[in-house]
């Protein structure tokens, strides 16, 4: 994929769930960063947008940034949500 390619459906992807960045102005929008989409849509996403933001950013990728985010002492996820998660990228990445 392009960086242009990127950058295209990565707006897409954000505008799809702007709703969920409800605090953020609409100018801003476009700016948040991979991990934050990441958090956004794997804990308030539906399963489009996480087969989405697999198909966008990777598995391998959208997992590293999940266990790093997940990892530390202070963790934005749901319990349900990160435990989820750590199943399905344990199972579904070597």
């Amino acid at each position: 994929m392009t960086k242009h390619i990127f950058d295209i459906e990565k707006k897409k992807l954000i505008k799809d769930y702007a709703y969920l960045l409800w605090w953020v102005k609409e100018s801003d929008k476009e700016k948040i960063n991979e991990e934050a989409l990441v958090e956004l849509i794997l804990n308030d996403g539906d399963w489009k947008g996480v087969q989405r933001l697999l198909a966008l950013l990777g598995i391998k990728k959208v997992r590293e940034i999940f266990f790093k985010q997940t990892s530390g002492l202070r963790c934005n996820y749901r319990k349900q949500t990160k435990h989820f998660f750590t199943l399905y990228f344990e199972n579904h990445v070597s």
